[in-house]
């Protein structure tokens, strides 16, 4: 079973600035939308990345840990292609399209496979920040957040950058008891991954 970890966060609040210490042989990403990192360290990167390609990609994984960066537009960019179908049907399918990835995330990868999903946020009628999706069609059928044992959020105040670890009651963060001891860590995914394999015993920090 592996472990898909959705990291949240508006753009420029740092996440995809939270791989710069992973090394190139420790992280594989898939960019969805096929823009430049925000750092110079040169990782393993695959632009335009789709459903088929990430999943014929985690088929066979070589890498104990993947990034899908904006996994939102995997949603959007289907949005887009089926513009003019009508009808309830296509929201259907892009929620079980996303379902699927979890699923087989989850069950056809090793239990030391973790999975990041950075996702941009939006707020819904209450004000609460939750993961963003294209319309209320498709969140009346996909709860993002349901989907993963841990959310975090990353965010930005007053120059620096970190990750909220625990739920604020304004948004869907979550983490297990105990895994962070603090309200706000650096934002550095590299030392979050330590510590989820940590603490379920997943192995890979060597």
């Amino acid at each position: 079973m592996g472990v898909p970890i959705l990291i949240l966060g508006e753009s420029g609040s740092g996440k995809s600035s939270s791989l710069r210490n992973f090394e190139p042989d420790e992280v594989g990403i898939f960019n969805v939308a096929s823009k430049p990192l925000p750092f110079r360290k040169p990782l393993k990167k695959v632009d335009r990345a789709g459903y088929k390609t990430i999943i014929k990609a985690l088929s066979k994984p070589s890498l104990k840990r993947y990034v899908i960066d904006d996994s939102q537009y995997l949603l959007v960019f289907e949005a887009f292609d089926k513009a003019k179908e009508v009808g309830y049907g296509k929201f259907t399918d892009m929620a079980k399209n996303f379902y699927d990835l979890l699923q087989f995330i989850i069950q056809n990868t090793p239990p030391d496979c973790i999975v990041y999903f950075l996702h941009h946020v939006q707020e819904d009628e209450q004000g609460k920040v939750k993961a963003k999706t294209v319309g209320k069609m498709l969140d009346s059928l996909l709860t993002v957040e349901g989907l993963f044992s841990v959310v975090l959020m990353a965010k930005t105040e007053n120059g620096q950058y970190f990750f909220q670890t625990h739920n604020s009651g304004a948004d869907t963060v979550k983490s297990p008891i105990d895994m962070f001891t603090d309200d706000r860590i650096d934002n550095d995914l590299k030392k979050v991954d330590t510590i989820i394999r940590e603490y379920w015993n997943l192995g890979g920090n060597e």
